[in-house]
């Protein structure tokens, strides 16, 4: 196998469905069919703006994309021992930012149309929450099960199409949280517009302050994180009932933790009621409050609101570092002398979780390139062992083994520092 064999397209195909022809052809058109259906939806949405509404949401795309490039920033540090697909990322952001936020836009109206139906009949309910009854007995319920589903399929469609990709729970985690920002992206800016449509005034402090907290990791970016973190965590493990719990698992953590969020309206409607204190009886405008005020109060909030979540979060991590550098560990012991050399294994061996081993004093990208390329092959080479099959007969493990060879006789002795 020749150097050209390990190109982008390869890399990402590899054990890909959409190899073959037929498959790719029926998948390919599935997926332009829900592209296509959720994109009207959104530009439906957009339409019902008047002009100056439908420019301020333009407006807040632009900035929730600016803030977005924060938790992507994260992500790709977390990264650091193998680079995703540009693709593959591409990929995750456009499934939460149009498919996962235009199809769960229909299903969630539906939701919460039945809600308010009830609600009518029901005008204790109205009387004890308000004109926004319907949407605060609905929040909790539809948005988790709805949204959190829709941006779990596309996570599972990620690990499907892109296999090889896709290798240990710390990958799960920052393909859901991908997902999770580019349908924070698309959300954030919506609201922003929504408001100032309805109300005339666009909270933006309000909305991006709230809405990218810590950073841009809470929210959608924990609750799909938390979700791919465990789709992960059935790839990396041998044992079968893990692989079959796992990702159950996890959607039940996703959706619990974007319910609690969602349910807070609905409690805080509930203990005013229960105070004696009379709901508004008409909705009132947000108040136009500072990014900075309100980022500051919401990131103390979500710290302590979604903190056992967080542990976890960093558990997985944790656990995944410890992972990754077994697995290199391990597989690379066979590859010294050949792919590996004798020094850059002991840096192997020494290898800490806050900071990489570095190969070469000069020429950094290919050094760079060089480590990649061994990790990868590494990760690769375990990924065919416990799918039971034989690594030396696998097409990425040979591709990376001599990608490995190749980078090393452009660097200057190859050595180690």
């Amino acid at each position: 196998m020749t150097h050209s064999a390990i190109t982008p397209v390869t890399r990402l195909m590899a054990g890909s469905p959409l190899r073959r022809r037929r498959s790719a052809l029926i998948i390919i058109s599935v997926l332009l069919g829900i592209f296509a259906f959720a994109f009207v939806q959104l530009v439906g949405l957009l339409t019902r703006f008047r002009p100056d509404a439908a420019w301020v949401f333009v407006m807040a795309l632009a900035i929730a994309a600016v803030l977005s490039v924060v938790p992507i920033s994260i992500l790709w540090y977390l990264d650091r021992r193998e680079r995703e697909s540009v693709w593959a990322i591409a990929t995750a952001l456009l499934w939460g930012g149009v498919i996962a936020t235009g199809l769960s836009a229909p299903i969630n109206t539906y939701i919460l149309t039945e809600i308010g139906g009830w609600v009518t009949q029901n005008p204790l309910v109205q009387d004890t929450l308000g004109p926004d009854a319907a949407f605060l007995i609905g929040a909790p319920i539809a948005g988790p099960l709805v949204e959190e589903t829709i941006k779990g399929l596309g996570i599972l469609a990620l690990l499907i199409f892109f296999n090889a990709e896709f290798d240990n729970m710390r990958d799960g985690f920052i393909y859901g949280a991908l997902v999770g920002i580019g349908f924070n992206w698309l959300e954030s800016a919506h609201y922003v517009a929504s408001s100032y449509a309805e109300f005339g005034i666009a909270p933006w402090g309000l909305q991006f302050g709230a809405r990218f907290s810590l950073l841009g990791m809470a929210g959608h970016t924990l609750y799909s994180g938390l979700l791919g973190a465990f789709f992960g965590l059935a790839l990396q493990t041998a044992r079968g009932w893990v692989r079959l719990v796992a990702p159950v698992f996890g959607w039940l953590l996703a959706v619990l933790a974007h319910a609690l969020n969602n349910s807070l309206g609905l409690l805080f409607a509930l203990a005013a009621s229960a105070q004696g204190i009379a709901p508004s009886e008409e909705s009132l405008p947000p108040p136009q409050v500072g990014f900075l005020t309100v980022w500051i109060q919401k990131s103390l909030f979500d710290l302590i609101l979604f903190l056992p979540f967080f542990v976890l979060i960093l558990f997985l991590l944790w656990r995944s570092g410890i992972w990754e550098r077994r697995v290199i560990r391990e597989e690379l012991l066979e590859e010294v002398g050949g792919a590996v050399t004798t020094e850059e294994y002991e840096a192997i061996r020494s290898d800490r979780p806050f900071k990489n081993r570095q190969i070469g004093r000069g020429q950094r990208r290919i050094a760079r390139d060089l480590l990649w390329a061994q990790n990868e092959l590494a990760f690769r080479k375990h990924r065919v062992r416990i799918a039971g099959e034989n690594p030396e007969t696998d097409m990425l493990v040979r591709g990376w083994r001599e990608e490995a060879v190749r980078l090393r006789s452009m660097l200057p002795g190859g050595s180690f520092t």
